[in-house]
């Protein structure tokens, strides 16, 4: 029996330079992507480059999307897949927390809409001067529009008082459903879709909308559907509310607040921050030998 090899098993060609996978860094100047080749040895359980282009290419275009949904259904073959990969975020001692409530009623939604509107008016009255100026500018959901509503919560005693891992951090479970937030944004992006994370919301009435019971926890709101584009850059970031940070400051070595600006590191992750910025600016379709 021949085995199929990796590239075989995902359709995917793989590119290789002296026997070794060669990984590509995609740089854009204009309208032209240069294609740089960064030779290194390859872990055997890496993917191919092009799976973990993929990936990567998931991780630099996903954006927070509130107001270009379209009326084009989910199918249930997609929804499901976004589901399924939630479901399968690490969980604190397995313990699987969350739940997955999918929201498609008109009726529901006007529901939830209406709870967030009360947050909205209460939450602009916190910020001053310009800020508040700029907060009652921003589309900050998209919850009518959208097709589809998912609320994943976390079930805080699923399996028990004692769950390993959270004996000493209790709020290890609700880290573990937000993972399961992000799973499932990565997989809406790679499947096309744009999703929107609403946190405006005064907890009980997002529970009272949903029918939620008062000992589970809703973690996030996500507003599901397909888009008319997506946008270069996080609308907060180009509305001037908040810039990226340079990841160097974010950066410490061995003691916090302890920085070494001259580690080879420290290069590298600015160079691969200016890359990262490019993915996410692209509009195209990646070229098979780009990373994004």
């Amino acid at each position: 029996m021949v085995q199929a090899t990796p590239s075989q098993k995902t359709g995917l060609k793989h590119h290789t330079l002296h026997g070794q996978a060669a990984p590509f860094v995609s740089i854009r100047q204009g309208n032209v992507m240069k294609c740089m080749s960064a030779p290194a040895a390859q872990d055997q359980h890496a993917f191919t480059n092009e799976a973990r282009e993929a990936v990567y290419q998931a991780i630099f275009q996903r954006r927070d999307v509130r107001g270009q949904f379209l009326p084009k259904p989910v199918p249930d073959e997609v929804l499901s897949r976004l589901l399924t990969a939630a479901h399968h975020a690490p969980s604190v001692g397995f313990m699987q927390p969350w739940n997955f409530l999918v929201v498609k009623s008109e009726v529901v939604k006007r529901r939830v809409h209406d709870a967030f509107a009360v947050a909205h008016v209460q939450a602009a009255e916190m910020f001053e001067g310009d800020k508040r100026a700029t907060y009652q500018t921003l589309k900050l959901e998209g919850i009518v529009e959208s097709p589809v509503g998912i609320c994943i919560t976390c079930d805080r005693a699923r399996t028990g008082p004692v769950v390993i891992g959270r004996t000493h951090i209790p709020s290890m479970d609700l880290y573990s459903s937000v993972c399961a937030v992000q799973n499932l944004w990565l997989a809406a992006r790679a499947e096309g879709l744009g999703v929107g994370w609403v946190s405006i919301f005064n907890e009980t009435a997002l529970q009272d909308a949903l029918n939620i019971p008062k000992n589970i926890t809703p973690i996030a709101y996500l507003c599901v559907g397909y888009v008319s584009h997506f946008k270069d850059k996080p609308e907060l970031e180009s509305a001037g509310w908040l810039p990226r940070l340079p990841i160097q400051d974010l950066l410490y070595f061995d003691s916090w607040g302890q920085r070494d600006d001259q580690q080879p590191l420290v290069t590298q992750l600015q160079h691969d921050a200016a890359v990262a910025a490019q993915c996410g600016a692209r509009t195209t379709l990646p070229t098979e030998d780009s990373l994004c």
